[in-house]
């Protein structure tokens, strides 16, 4: 509907600079393929500020690239308490991020919001989706794999409260 706000779901992981700008990058497709890129805004941050301002890393970029994806325009930044305010969704990539977004989040709301990517995705080897940074260019394919699989997961439970009603007569 005009004038509501879109859903705001970010995606954290240590750095900013792997695994969530690639959740951000495919969430954000998601959305603009299933046409309601005007109703969810995907964002990322890191838990850390060792990044911040930087592109993503090339590996992360190359990835990307490879299966089609633009993450070209990202810049990492770090999350803030005031995050819990702007967004309707926390997504960790592990659960070293889910337990610090925990013990920053004051308000039990905001820790409501909080839930880890892979609990999405019933065929996920496990809760966390492993850090790439000192792998090879394979292993960040095998992790983008991974934040598809569960990306679409997520998409497909938060589609039916995204999608605008229907108008007009019966079906």
């Amino acid at each position: 509907m005009p004038g509501q706000d879109p859903f705001r779901v970010v995606f954290v992981c240590t750095g900013n600079i792997c695994r969530s700008p690639m959740a951000e990058v495919v969430f954000r497709d998601l959305a603009e393929r299933a046409g309601l890129a005007d109703r969810v805004l995907s964002t990322s941050a890191g838990t850390g500020d060792w990044h911040v301002g930087e592109r993503a890393d090339g590996r992360t970029l190359a990835a990307l690239s490879r299966r089609g994806y633009d993450g070209s325009t990202h810049r990492a930044r770090q999350f803030s308490v005031e995050a819990f305010h702007d967004n309707d969704l926390v997504v960790a990539l592990d659960r070293s991020h889910e337990r610090i977004l925990r013990q920053w989040a004051h308000d039990p709301g905001h820790r409501d919001r909080i839930l880890l990517l892979l609990s999405f995705d019933p065929s996920a080897p496990g809760p966390d989706v492993p850090d790439p940074y000192y792998a090879d260019d394979g292993m960040f394919d095998h992790v983008l794999g991974m934040i598809e699989s569960a990306s679409r997961a997520l998409f497909r439970q938060l589609e039916p409260a995204i999608r605008p009603p229907r108008t007009g007569g019966l079906s």
